[in-house]
């Protein structure tokens, strides 16, 4: 996947994301955990185009990591509004799988990106 339709991909994400937010039921529960999942889900996408951005491969990673963690999150609060009752799990399977499948990626380019960025082994002189 490139970086412009993984740019997309998060993007698309964000606005799932929101369009559930605005299906929430009105009521406190449903505010507190609807504002944590737009926060998360749509800070996915800004951290990685500002990974993308980045000025060193440390940065990189960093915002990678970022990135990740904000996928992650996600996952948790779709999770809660499922248990909670507050959503169908078949409203939200979907959802939880793609920020699932997007902690998973993003791990996977931060672990590479790391592992890329260390300095090879120099052979010692005997």
């Amino acid at each position: 996947m490139t970086e412009d339709e993984f740019k997309d991909r998060t993007k698309q994400f964000a606005l799932r994301i929101l369009k559930l937010v605005d299906a929430l039921p009105r009521k406190r529960s449903a505010d507190v955990l609807g504002n944590q999942l737009a926060r998360s889900g749509t800070s996915v996408g800004a951290n990685y185009r500002e990974a993308c951005r980045a000025r060193s491969v440390p940065e990189f990673v960093a915002k990678l990591g970022i990135a990740e963690e904000e996928a992650d999150e996600s996952a948790w609060w779709l999770e809660l509004i499922t248990e909670h009752g507050l959503l169908p799990t078949e409203r939200i399977a979907g959802l939880h799988d793609e920020a699932v499948a997007l902690t998973k990626m993003l791990a996977a380019s931060r672990i590479t990106a790391r592992a890329h960025s260390k300095p090879s082994s120099v052979p010692r002189k005997r």
